[in-house]
């Protein structure tokens, strides 16, 4: 069962770089979250996501430097996910409340279980990171609540997939779409491996199939497209205003111009897509009977005189016996004279 109508469904991963946009605009972060939100809404995404912990839950104060390609690659983990856990429960609330009177999907990502507990009022999705994939007592917390998931599969074999699905589905039976994802910042293009997309869908046939992507966007937006041609009809992307901010995911983000290419990609895909079923189209109809072939004789034809095969042959426009029926013609009299190259009527054979 799809988990939305809309498809595809396009979410705007805001994450953490709200807070490197309010410090570019002198604002405060809950105004550059609304400004991003607004900014999404605007070029035509349909849902927001952020991010939902506090570092001291999600990765120990000892903890290595945080190997990432920004110029915060020195620091700790710890020290990095600290700079971005200002937000809690009255914070996410208020943006799922603006969210909700803006007319776009709010969700976040939970890394711990106090953020699981607290969006639960107010968020109908969860997203699952696929760092979380194999954090099977996490994943059975989040399940419990009884919500469609939207899981993340980055860095991961079909065997972890299915023991994430499995202990989902011994907790639940809520909606889930498994999600391609690749566990690279940013993923070069040579590693996207759309066709994993494929893969997915023929492992999880009754399963909703996404993909997370965490390539640069390129010019015409065509990686995110050609995921959704492949069957990905949930989409999700970083977000930013300024792709040159030095922050954790900007580099790799898509911004409001990249949206608008997108949905005129998806425009186009769908106007050219047009109809399932095989069959004659109205735009068809001149030339359905200009171009086909009729059945036609060879040389003058006598009252009385019988049909045989030498007698005919096959010419445009095709709005007299089509050549299929000419079983049905050979071995019948003309009513009357029949003059050369003229098209045959069954009006005129008895």
């Amino acid at each position: 069962m799809k988990i939305f109508t809309k498809q595809p469904f396009l979410i705007a991963e805001i994450g953490v770089n709200f807070y490197d946009i309010a410090q570019k605009e002198g604002i405060s972060d809950m105004d550059a979250a609304k400004l991003m939100i607004d900014e999404a809404k605007s070029c035509g995404v349909n849902a927001v996501k952020f991010q939902s912990y506090k570092a001291e839950n999600l990765v120990s104060k000892n903890s290595d430097a945080f190997l990432d390609s920004s110029d915060e690659s020195q620091i700790s983990q710890f020290e990095f996910f600290k700079k971005y856990d200002k937000f809690g429960k009255e914070e996410y609330r208020q943006l799922a409340d603006y969210c909700k009177n803006s007319g776009i999907m709010f969700l976040s990502t939970p890394f711990d279980f106090d953020s699981v507990d607290y969006l639960d009022e107010f968020m109908d999705i969860y997203p699952i990171s696929s760092s979380d994939l194999t954090n099977i007592p996490f994943i059975k917390y989040i399940a419990g609540k009884n919500k469609p998931i939207l899981l993340s599969t980055g860095a991961s074999t079909i065997k972890e997939i299915n023991n994430a699905i499995k202990a989902i589905e011994e907790e639940s039976t809520v909606d889930i779409a498994i999600m391609h994802s690749v566990l690279s910042y940013p993923t070069s293009f040579e590693d996207a491996n759309l066709m994993m997309i494929k893969d997915l869908a023929g492992n999880f046939k009754n399963y909703e199939i996404g993909y997370s992507d965490h390539t640069k966007s390129d010019s015409e937006m065509l990686l995110l497209t050609t995921a959704y041609n492949y069957g990905a009809t949930i989409l999700e992307k970083h977000f930013t205003l300024d792709k040159t901010l030095k922050g954790n995911d900007h580099c790799y983000s898509m911004d409001p111009s990249d949206v608008e290419i997108f949905n005129k990609n998806i425009s186009f895909i769908n106007k050219i897509n047009g109809k399932k079923n095989k069959q004659p189209l109205i735009c068809e109809s001149s030339a359905r009977k200009q171009s086909r072939r009729s059945i036609v004789v060879v040389r003058d034809i006598k009252k009385g005189e019988k049909i045989t095969r030498d007698l005919l042959t096959f010419k445009r426009p095709g709005n007299g016996i089509y050549p299929s029926e000419i079983n049905n013609v050979i071995g019948k009299v003309a009513k009357k004279n029949i003059p050369q190259d003229t098209l045959l009527d069954f009006e005129m054979l008895e």
